[in-house]
C-alpha cells in the first residue's frame, strides 16, 4: 500500500505544476490588489436612490462553504482550475454576515428564518408568517400575531409582486411571503390536524390563493396542492402520489383564475413548453407550476417539461418590469438545501451554480441605479471540504493523502452528520471502491442520521444597488427586509421619503446633503 507521506508528496508535485506562470511573478498580486483598491475607493460614492425594483435571491442551505464550493465549480465547469473564479455574487460590491438564529432554536429552520428575512421579525422553528408568540402545530396560538412580509408592502404600495422557487410554492421559504401558519408543514388540508382544521386555520396552499390574491407571478413545483384528493397529476397519471391532496374538494388553479380581473391577461402553465411560447407583453398573471411536488434537480431536469431557475427568472423580470412603480421579486434556489440534507454534494452544488446564473441573467436585465439586488441563504449546512488538497483538485475529487488512522482515502467533501456514513466489514468504508464523482454519490459523514443537519454559524448578505451599503456588518436576519423596504420608500418607515421622490432618484437625505456641499453661488 503507497504510504499517506508518498500520496502527499504526489500530491504536492501536482500542486506546484497547477501554478500558472502569471501567479509566480509577485507583479499579478500586487496589481490585482490595487486594482481592486480602485475600485473599492470609487464606492465611497455610495447609491442613495430609491430603489424602484428589489430582488431577493435566497440560497436555501446556502453557507459560506457552499458558496466557496459552488465557486470552484463553476470555474471548474468552464474547464478552469476553479478557485479564482467569480460568482456573479462575488462580484457585489458590499457583503454582510446574517445571524440565522429562530427564537427557539440555535440552530435554526428555514420557516423562522425565512420569516426573519421576509417579515422583518424573529420567529419560531417552523412557523411562517407569524410572531414568536405562536407557537408550532397550535393553531389557537396564530390569530393576532400574524406578521406581514416585504412582499405585502411592496404590493400595497402599487408594485407588481412575483414568487419563483425550485420547491414547492407553498413550501416554507416562499410561504412566508404570503402565508400565516403555525406549521410550515400544512401545505394543504390534507396535512392539517383536525384540532386544526376545526379552529379555522387555513392550510398555505389556500392561503396562497386568498391572502394576496394579485401576486403577478407566482412559479415553481407544488400543483398537487391545488388538486381535490386523488385527482391524476396532468404529467404523471400513473404516479399515486403526484394525485392531488386536498380533503375539502376545491380546485384553487381555477380559484386563481377567479380572482383575476376580466380585462387581465391571465395564464397557468404547467410545462416550460407553454412557458416559453407566452407573449410576455400580454400577461398580467401568471401562475407557473411544473411538477406536484418540489421541481427536479437541476442535474436530473427534463428540459422539454421543466424550465431552469434561469428561464423562470427571466420570465418573472419580463412580465414584472412592466410595471412603472416597479416590483418585489423573491427567487429561490431552495433544493441546494435538499441536496445536502440527502447528502448529495454534487446535487446542491449544482444547484448553486445554477442560480448563480439566474443572479448573472437578473443583472443583465435590470439597473444598478434603480435596482436593490440583495443575494443571501436562509441558514447553513454541516458541509465541508478540506484534506489539504492541490490547486485545481476536483471538488468531488479525493484529498491527496490517506487516512493516518484507517489508512484509506477520503473524499474533499465529508459532511458532520447524515446519510453518508457507512461501514463495511466493521470499518468505513473505501470510497476508491465507490463511484464518488456519482450525482447521487452521499458524501460521508460522521454522524449517521437519514437527513443532514442545518448548520448554525451565520451567513454571507452579497448586495448591489440603491442603499446597499447599508448591509455592511454583522447583522441580526430581520434586519434586512427593513433594508430592502427603505431603499424601495415602501412599508412602514416613510420619514425618508417625500412626494416628490421618485424611482431612481436620490432620497431626501441625499439631496440635502448635495445641497449643504454646493458654494452657495451655485443656488442661484
Amino acid at each position: 500500500m503507497i504510504s499517506a507521506f508518498l500520496v502527499l508528496a504526489i500530491g504536492t508535485c501536482l500542486a506546484n505544476s497547477l501554478v500558472p506562470e502569471k501567479e509566480k511573478d509577485p507583479k499579478y498580486w500586487r496589481d490585482q490588489a490595487q486594482q481592486t483598491l480602485k475600485h473599492a475607493l470609487g464606492l465611497q460614492k455610495l447609491n442613495t436612490n430609491v430603489a424602484k425594483n428589489v430582488i431577493m435571491f435566497l440560497g436555501d442551505g446556502m453557507g459560506v462553504s457552499t458558496v466557496t464550493a459552488a465557486r470552484i465549480l463553476k470555474g471548474q465547469l468552464h474547464h478552469n482550475t476553479g478557485e479564482e473564479t467569480k460568482l456573479e455574487m462575488d462580484k457585489f460590491p458590499f457583503v454582510a454576515l446574517s445571524k440565522t438564529y429562530n427564537t427557539n432554536a440555535q440552530v435554526p429552520d428555514s420557516a423562522g428564518t425565512a420569516t426573519a428575512y421576509l417579515c422583518g421579525v424573529k420567529a419560531n422553528e417552523g412557523t411562517v408568517g407569524v410572531s414568536a408568540a405562536t407557537e408550532r402545530t397550535r393553531c389557537n396560538t396564530t390569530q393576532g400575531n400574524e406578521v406581514t412580509s416585504i412582499l405585502r408592502w411592496a404590493k400595497d404600495a402599487g408594485k407588481s409582486v412575483g414568487i419563483v422557487t425550485t420547491t414547492r410554492v407553498n413550501h416554507a421559504t416562499p410561504s412566508a411571503a404570503y402565508a400565516h401558519s403555525a406549521d410550515r408543514d400544512w401545505y394543504s388540508d390534507n396535512e392539517m390536524p383536525p384540532e386544526a382544521l376545526s379552529q379555522g386555520c387555513k392550510d398555505i396552499a389556500y392561503q396562497l390563493m386568498h391572502n394576496i390574491r394579485d401576486i403577478d407571478v407566482i412559479m415553481g413545483g407544488g400543483r398537487k396542492y391545488m388538486y381535490p384528493k386523488n385527482r391524476t397529476d396532468v404529467e404523471y397519471e400513473m404516479d399515486e402520489k403526484a394525485r392531488g391532496t386536498r380533503l375539502d374538494g376545491l380546485n384553487l388553479i381555477d380559484i386563481w383564475k377567479s380572482f383575476k380581473p376580466k380585462h387581465k391577461h391571465s395564464h397557468f402553465v404547467w410545462n416550460r413548453t407553454e412557458l416559453l411560447k407566452l407573449d410576455l407583453y400580454a400577461v398580467d398573471y401568471l401562475l407557473g407550476l411544473f411538477e406536484p411536488g418540489d421541481m427536479q434537480y437541476e442535474l436530473n431536469r427534463n428540459n422539454v417539461t421543466d424550465p431552469s431557475l434561469s428561464e423562470m427568472v427571466g420570465v418573472a423580470i419580463q412580465v414584472l418590469r412592466k410595471n412603472p412603480k416597479g416590483f418585489f421579486l423573491l427567487v429561490e434556489g431552495g433544493r441546494i438545501d435538499h441536496g445536502h440534507h440527502e447528502g448529495k454534494a454534487k446535487q446542491a452544488l449544482h444547484e448553486a451554480v445554477e442560480m448563480d446564473q439566474a443572479i448573472g441573467l437578473a443583472d443583465n436585465m435590470t439597473s444598478l441605479q434603480d435596482t436593490l439586488t440583495v443575494v443571501t441563504a436562509d441558514h447553513s449546512h454541516v458541509f465541508t471540504f478540506g484534506g489539504y488538497t492541490p490547486r485545481g483538485n476536483s471538488i468531488f475529487g479525493l484529498a491527496p493523502m490517506l487516512s493516518d488512522t484507517d489508512k484509506k482515502p477520503f473524499t474533499a467533501i465529508l459532511y458532520g452528520n447524515g446519510p453518508g456514513y457507512k461501514v463495511v466489514g466493521g470499518e468505513r468504508e473505501n470510497v476508491s471502491m465507490v463511484d464518488y464523482a456519482h450525482n447521487n454519490y452521499q458524501a460521508q459523514s460522521a454522524v449517521p442520521l437519514r437527513h443532514e443537519t442545518h448548520g448554525g454559524e451565520d451567513v454571507a448578505v452579497f448586495a448591489k444597488g440603491p442603499m446597499a451599503h447599508l448591509l455592511h456588518g454583522v447583522h441580526e436576519q430581520n434586519y434586512i427586509p427593513h433594508v430592502m423596504a427603505y431603499a424601495a420608500c415602501i412599508g412602514a418607515n416613510l420619514n425618508h421619503c417625500t412626494q416628490a421622490s421618485s424611482a431612481g432618484s436620490p432620497a431626501p437625505g441625499a439631496l440635502l446633503l448635495l445641497l449643504a456641499l454646493l458654494p452657495l453661488g451655485s443656488l442661484f
